[in-house]
């Protein structure tokens, strides 16, 4: 049984304190301590956790991999604690730094414009956006909230489902003036396909055959990108072909600068974008809990 004598929400918050600010005596300033208090109860929490959580040298700290855990975990809880006292007092309005993290193609298309309603809606609440397709990790990168298509693996993960699209192979009028059009998914291996150049859910481009089964093309081409939009740059100009979610590149089929490859043989798999968040069992913070809300308001996703 935990001790009763042991606070451990202050030594969280003083953990923090010293890895922030880098300093024992800066985080004993800012918690309006002593530097020797500061000194005393990391190291009496590292005694009790046994494991040393910081390297000091005579000129500045650094965590241990134990350290950079447990700090991330600290940051959680410290969060979750300051989330429900604000939602316990009447008024309270959601605040703090919100991080998300999303894929280009969604950043672009559909995050990005519907932020600034939001910032005007939560004044208080600082938004921390990161627009990438690498796939992170959230304790580790300290997000709230990340923007991911295809299914979901991990079980620590709770999931807002945004909407789901289909896919479409397309490759531009320039494109097919030099090369033609495939007329057959076999045909592909004469084209340049391009692909992504990090490890992505779907690595291959799946098919009808034709005949009542479904195949399977692994892109190869000369050219690999590390998100949807770059592709989407390439494709314009002539470069290859690309798969895309409809939505991406709907308003480039509209207006002739794209052409939809192979639609006959088009399996109509669908792409679904879930917001992600850490649970079950922790309380979703304000900040967190209203931009779901705001998401699943504004975000509209799947063509008629």
């Amino acid at each position: 049984m935990a001790r009763q004598d042991i606070n451990r929400a202050f030594e969280m918050a003083v953990f923090v304190a010293v890895v922030e600010t880098g300093a024992f005596s800066a985080a004993a300033r800012r918690l309006a301590l002593t530097p020797s208090a500061v000194s005393k109860l990391v190291n009496r929490l590292e005694a009790r956790l046994g494991a040393r959580l910081l390297q000091r040298s005579t000129r500045q700290l650094h965590t241990t991999p134990e350290g950079d855990a447990f700090f991330v975990q600290c940051k959680r809880i410290l969060d979750d604690i300051d989330g429900a006292e604000r939602e316990a007092s009447q008024g309270a309005a959601p605040r703090g730094r919100l991080r998300i993290n999303c894929f280009v193609p969604f950043g672009v298309r559909h995050l990005l414009p519907i932020l600034p309603e939001f910032a005007q809606r939560y004044p208080d609440i600082v938004l921390d956006v990161v627009v990438s397709d690498a796939i992170v990790d959230l304790l580790e990168d300290r997000t709230d909230i990340a923007i991911r298509t295809g299914q979901l693996k991990e079980s620590n993960l709770v999931a807002r489902k945004l909407g789901e699209d289909t896919m479409v192979v397309v490759a531009s009028p320039a494109y097919v003036a030099r090369h033609g059009l495939p007329r057959t998914p076999q045909e592909l291996s004469e084209h340049n396909l391009l692909a992504f150049n990090f490890r992505c859910q779907n690595e291959t481009w799946p098919f009808l055959d034709g005949s009542g089964g479904n195949l399977q093309v692994a892109p190869q081409g000369n050219t690999c990108v590390s998100d949807g939009e770059s592709m989407r740059q390439l494709v314009l100009a002539g470069m290859g072909l690309g798969r895309f979610s409809r939505q991406h590149v709907q308003r480039d089929i509209e207006q002739g600068q794209l052409i939809p490859v192979l639609q006959d043989y088009n399996p109509g798999d669908k792409e679904l974008v879930h917001a992600v968040f850490v649970g079950p069992g922790l309380q979703v913070p304000a900040r967190v809990r209203v931009m779901l809300d705001y998401l699943l308001e504004k975000v509209k996703l799947g063509l008629p």
